[in-house]
């Protein structure tokens, strides 16, 4: 499928990942919205993609519904979506101090990640599926996982079950929608220059990027926008996880 004036979906759009695709999509001529919980990010890359910004949860089904309707509103039925939206957290499961992993915080990971992104790509789907062909195809949909769904650190028991049921549904969803001519791809990303890195010291960011084999650095969200790109311009490309991530395999801490 090609972008040119088709309406793209992207969740956590207003910043790292998201953001990048939504540029890398636009520059291609894609007409997109951008949803973030986050208003003002939605807002600023909107304006810099001449998008359409939804300030939505994607654990929400109203939300989600009012964002999916307001951006066809504007832009017609979209046919690409990308969930980036997503957050993180470190916890053992038994602490130092001997204090116990909360269960409404694994929850919390487990409904935003996960539960999040598969409420987005059955609402989305569920609206797709009534239009027409475009070509042999109708549709794409990627989600986003992490390398930690298959080499989770210490501390990263919640977010690495959560992305792991990432990677789990992808291939299901792929032929749940095959008769529908609708793709489902899952991108797992290592170690990205994203906000959640960029806190950290320079020294350390660094530290990090050498233990990435080649290229020896942090990815750029540049070059996951660029992959999401070639997935919906590939219709070769369904039920996939592609690692995207320099060869990297996690260590335990």
């Amino acid at each position: 499928m090609q972008l040119k004036d088709v309406a793209v979906l992207i969740t956590g759009g207003g910043s790292g990942l998201g953001a990048a695709t939504a540029r890398a999509m636009a520059a291609k001529g894609a007409k997109v919205a951008v949803i973030d919980q986050n208003k003002d990010n939605a807002e600023k890359v909107a304006a810099e993609v001449k998008g359409i910004a939804i300030n939505a949860d994607v654990t929400s089904e109203e939300q989600i519904q009012v964002g999916i309707a307001k951006a066809e509103a504007a832009h017609g039925v979209a046919r690409v979506l990308v969930n980036c939206a997503g957050i993180g957290g470190s916890m053992r499961i038994v602490s130092k101090d001997g204090s116990i992993y909360p269960l409404e915080r694994f929850a919390r990971i487990i409904n935003v990640n996960l539960i999040g992104t598969f409420n987005v790509l059955r609402l989305f789907a569920g609206r797709l599926v009534p239009t027409p062909l475009d070509s042999e195809e109708r549709g794409v949909i990627i989600n986003t996982a992490s390398v930690a769904a298959y080499e989770g650190q210490i501390g990263q028991i919640a977010y690495s079950a959560s992305k792991g049921g990432v990677v789990g549904l992808t291939l299901p969803a792929a032929r749940d929608l095959a008769q529908h001519k609708i793709r489902v791809n899952t991108i797992a990303p290592g170690l990205f220059l994203t906000p959640l890195l960029m806190g950290l010291s320079e020294e350390a960011r660094k530290s990090l990027g050498a233990q990435v084999p080649h290229p020896a650095r942090l990815g750029d969200a540049s070059e996951y926008g660029a992959l999401a790109v070639h997935i919906v311009e590939n219709a070769m490309l369904n039920g996939e996880t592609i690692r995207l991530d320099g060869a990297i395999r996690m260590a335990p801490r």
